[in-house]
């Protein structure tokens, strides 16, 4: 006869805990590694980025014209002695005023053509629509300095040079392709029923475009309207070529002023540039909203 023994409870193992299961990521969603690599990235991009703006606030608080050599010595004088001469010594509210009208001209104008452009071309098909846009693509391939001398001689039979208007003109010439291109691709994304709808209500295809689809199209026409501010607020080649009397300069042409066959005022020319880049932060920061919807939306379609 046998006899079994059952372990006591002190001799049963207790059995190993299973492995948790791994974490499945859902669509969409990165893993912590990842998110710790692209913050980092975006990181350093924004130090790159904010850099050459912290160097040239830091370079106008320099006195001397040559502390860009030995930048070390700013800190212990720093002054805000350049911009009271700029604001009171120079020019510079002059300029102000010549920029503010070539600028403005240039965004109001030049968002008005675009506008009218990419509507027509986005909900009309008229022969040729196709041949157009790719004309307007092509006019950005020639660079400034093959422009300068037949616009020059077309503004000269046109007796608008040193003038205001063509330079806004000419602004324009540049600026508007480029937003009709964009404006078109939003206008691509506005549906076509709008368009129907505005119609059966009595309104004009104008009526149409400036009562229902302008108000639907404010991110793209902000994108477009800084995009036009921008080309004519910091241009150099053009203003410096068909500005000719100095009480028209523009920002532009204002700071060669500082600079002279044998010499350069660096610290001058730094604090203008900090004063210059503030009215376009102003602006940038009141259609912020609009921008990144405006450039998003209208690369969805082509």
């Amino acid at each position: 006869m046998t006899t079994t023994t059952e372990p006591t409870p002190a001799e049963v193992r207790p059995a190993a805990p299973a492995p948790a299961p791994e974490r499945v990521l859902r669509r969409g969603e990165s893993s912590r590694t990842a998110r710790l690599l692209s913050h980092t990235v975006l990181s350093l991009a924004s130090l790159i980025a904010l850099f050459p703006i912290v160097w040239l606030v830091f370079l106008s608080l320099g006195p001397d014209k040559d502390d860009y050599l030995h930048p070390s010595r700013i800190l212990d004088k720093a002054t805000l002695s350049n911009y009271t001469h700029v604001l009171q010594e120079t020019n510079f509210f002059q300029w102000l005023g010549s920029t503010l009208i070539v600028s403005l001209g240039t965004t109001v104008i030049g968002v008005l053509l675009a506008a009218t452009t990419g509507y027509a071309v986005s909900r009309m098909r008229f022969p040729g629509y196709r041949k157009l846009m790719w004309l307007l693509l092509v006019t950005q391939m020639f660079p400034i300095a093959v422009l300068i001398v037949p616009m020059y001689e077309i503004l000269s039979e046109l007796q608008l040079i040193d003038s205001y208007g063509g330079l806004i003109l000419v602004y324009c010439s540049t600026a508007v392709p480029y937003s009709a291109w964009l404006l078109k691709g939003y206008f691509d994304t506005i549906p076509v029923e709008i368009d129907e709808a505005g119609r059966v209500d009595g309104l004009s295809p104008f009526g149409t475009f400036l009562r229902l689809i302008i108000p639907l199209a404010k991110p793209g026409l902000a994108v477009a309207a800084f995009y036009n501010l921008i080309t004519a607020w910091g241009e150099v080649a053009f203003a410096s070529t068909f500005l000719l009397d100095d009480e028209k300069y523009t920002f532009a042409v204002g700071l060669s002023s500082f600079v002279s066959e044998h010499d350069a005022q660096w610290n001058y020319m730094a604090a203008t540039a900090v004063l210059i880049a503030v009215p376009v932060s102003a602006f940038f920061y009141v259609v912020q909203k609009h921008l990144v919807t405006g450039l998003t939306a209208g690369g969805t379609k082509g």
